[in-house]
């Protein structure tokens, strides 16, 4: 029976369409066929840079055995975790209540309205690991589809009503700045503090909490909420969780030290993490920072940042960017289902044979290149991470630290290059909307701190090709989920690209973007507002077949921020730019209506908060006046690349037409330029005419 994937634009799709499953994607004529046929439908959620997805699909989907007992007694629909999020929440949610847990791949059995009765993650084809086999599985669930339907229906129906009757996190609450000091004492909690981080193993980065712990640092002076921040942002930096090599990181770590990594790189996460560095990095400039600036493991903490900073922006670059503009969705981790992460990691003697005696006696000790590795499968396989210090390296090997690093460099160089010539893992070019959107964000902010203008070209260029061809008309139904896509309604896609546009404006001065984030936010205020009042992942009324109909009000960062948070900073952005209290009283009543739990959601309400944060702390106006000339952007420049939170930045050129200024900062304007006015809460700094003055004022002005 033939696939129906050939044709999908998913890359993840595309790559199944050889299987001898007759595959469905998502859509209204699988469903049919069920009812029409009166069978169960069993539902594949994956990725293309999924591991056991791959293992699943080889062992399983690629089973001509298997395959026909599928294609006799069920309908398979396969649906890419990344071109439909909305598909994947709602059934992971349907999942976990029945199993506890969730992931991909999600392999769930449905009734032929879309109903879940009973789900899973990875089956092995016979059973192992402690899981039932695939084999058994569909047989037992086939046979008791057709024999016992009534207890089918009923099974789903109690899974229905337990998901409709779920407490919701997305609950009404107070704002204000005690909700802010409990939420961030509830992320001390799970905090480790030796390897830092959040909780144990699996362990994944949460940059967002990064950023919020930061902003309290410089609000409260309370070291710890820094400590925690530089101390995960330090491991991860020096962990095998950081492509060494290549730069980026890849997707999570499996132990408690972010040593061994699931070896697929997301777009998404990269641009959180990029982010987050940038903003450790300039934080670390700030007056009262003290302990922080110490040496740690060797490494001053400036510099190791803007290693990993340029490392993100280089990967980018040369793997994930589309000339025109956009960025790749993601990086698989492996080459086949017997690989894992074999791309990556180095045995012994692989390194041997590219490098000299000296360079590996230097990289094996910074590398920790062991005969026993770190990877299961090959146990001379190993993962590259910062075992030792230049100096260390140095004294024991008798070398002067600039020798040291003189070998270093020429190795990496080296080892990157032999890697190059290893079969790359697949990269997924899909241009989805909300990460290409994202990354743009962070490539602008990362321009800003290491004076990039061909970063900044290209994040600009980015923003530029997603209103072009992923927009409809004049943005009157938002903008869609990727270039060429045909999915709509997604409300991720409009506050990251709303939230995007706001970064090119205060980069740009150019008036277009501030207009493309107001229309995209009416838009979002029109179509996805929940009678509740917090805003829901796709436009309200869309609908669509099984349990597309349950709406769900997305207040967590899992995995990627929290898409009614990112709504909130927006709306507390707008309400600055333009001086419409109009936004501001939006931005109140969002959040006053889905942030109930923000303080015990911890390190997964990381977004949320710093939306809350947004609204209930004094924002730092922060003017340039001055024509587009050099001193003028650098002016610009390091008012953007200061660490400040809760910043709006203006560029006003002399003359031209802009939107209104606060009132204390058109009673300081006197016509001089360049010049730059910075004013916190209600009070002002004097007028700045040098990039001293510009980092004095953003870093101490208005600070207890």
């Amino acid at each position: 029976m033939p696939s129906h994937l050939a044709g999908e634009q998913s890359a993840y799709l595309r790559s199944a369409a050889d299987q001898p499953v007759a595959w469905y994607p998502w859509g209204p004529e699988p469903f049919t066929r069920a009812r029409d046929e009166n069978r169960p439908i069993l539902l594949d959620i994956g990725a293309v840079w999924c591991h056991w997805c791959h293992v699943m699909d080889h062992e399983s989907y690629e089973d001509p055995v298997i395959a026909e007992f599928l294609n006799e007694n069920w309908i398979c629909i396969k649906v890419d975790r990344d071109e439909r999020p909305d598909v994947d929440a709602r059934y992971q949610r349907a999942v976990q209540a029945l199993t506890g847990q969730g992931g991909w791949p999600l392999t769930a059995f449905l009734t032929a309205d879309g109903a879940v009765f009973y789900g899973g993650t990875y089956f092995p084809p016979d059973g192992k690991f402690g899981r039932p086999g695939f084999r058994s599985v569909l047989t037992s669930l086939a046979r008791l589809y057709h024999e016992k339907p009534t207890q089918v229906l009923e099974q789903a129906q109690q899974i229905a009503d337990h998901i409709s009757g779920a407490r919701s996190d997305a609950l009404p609450g107070t704002l204000d700045t005690d909700l802010l000091a409990r939420a961030a004492t509830a992320m001390a909690h799970p905090f480790d503090r030796q390897n830092g981080g959040f909780g144990s193993q699996p362990k994944f980065p949460h940059p967002g909490a990064c950023d919020f712990l930061l902003t309290r640092w410089f609000d409260t002076g309370e070291t710890p909420h820094a400590e925690m921040t530089h101390r995960t942002l330090e491991a991860m930096a020096h962990g095998g969780i950081r492509d060494h090599l290549g730069g980026g990181f890849h997707r999570y770590s499996v132990d408690a030290r972010w040593i061994v990594p699931h070896f697929e790189k997301m777009l998404y996460d990269n641009a959180e993490l990029l982010k987050a560095y940038v903003n450790g990095a300039a934080a670390l400039a700030a007056p009262q920072t003290g302990s922080l600036l110490t040496v740690r493991n060797g490494d001053s903490l400036e510099p190791l940042y803007r290693t990993v900073i340029n490392g993100v922006v280089r990967w980018i670059l040369e793997v994930m960017s589309d000339p025109r503009g956009g960025y790749c969705a993601s990086q698989d981790a492996d080459v086949g289902p017997e690989d894992d992460g074999d791309y990556f990691t180095w045995t012994p003697d692989e390194a041997r044979a590219v490098l000299s005696a000296e360079e590996f006696e230097v990289l094996a000790r910074r590398y920790d290149i062991e005969q026993v590795g770190e990877m299961h499968h090959n146990r001379q396989k190993n993962v590259l991470w910062v075992k030792q210090s230049v100096e260390q390296i140095a004294a024991a090997l008798g070398r002067s630290a600039p020798d040291t690093v003189a070998l270093l460099t020429a190795g990496e160089q080296k080892l990157k290059s032999a890697r190059d010539s290893r079969q790359t893992p697949f990269v997924d070019t899909t241009v989805y909307t909300a990460w290409s959107a994202m990354m743009a964000s962070a490539m602008l902010a990362a321009a800003a701190f290491l004076d990039r203008s061909d970063v900044e070209h290209h994040a600009l260029a980015t923003l530029d090709r997603l209103f072009d061809e992923a927009a409809e008309p004049d943005l009157t139904g938002g903008i869609r989920h990727a270039i060429g896509s045909s999915v709509r309604g997604i409300l991720d896609d409009q506050v990251q690209s709303a939230s995007a546009s706001l970064d090119a404006f205060e980069a740009t001065g150019e008036h277009r973007w501030l207009d493309r984030a107001i229309r995209l936010m009416e838009h979002v205020w029109s179509d996805y507002r929940t009678a509740s009042g917090g805003l829901a992942d796709v436009a309200i009324g869309r609908g669509g077949e099984g349990f597309l109909t349950q709406e769900l009000t997305p207040i967590h960062d899992s995995p990627t921020p929290s898409p009614n948070g990112i709504a909130g900073i927006v709306l507390a952005r707008l309400a600055e730019h333009t001086g419409e209290r109009s936004w501001a009283t939006r931005c109140d009543a969002l959040l006053s209506a889905v942030a109930g739990a923000a303080a015990e959601l911890s390190i997964f309400g990381a977004t949320l908060l710093r939306a809350i944060d947004w609204s209930v702390m004094p924002t730092t106006h922060v003017v340039v006046v001055g024509q587009d000339d050099r001193q003028t952007r650098e002016l610009l420049r390091t008012a953007r690349s200061t660490y400040r939170p809760r910043k709006v930045i203006r560029w006003i050129t002399p003359g031209a037409p802009t939107t209104p200024l606060p009132k204390a900062i058109r009673a300081m304007l006197d016509g001089a330029a360049p010049r730059v006015y910075v004013c916190a809460g209600t009070q002002c700094a004097p007028p700045a005419a040098t990039v001293e003055q510009v980092t004095s004022a953003l870093t101490s002005f208005g600070r207890t």
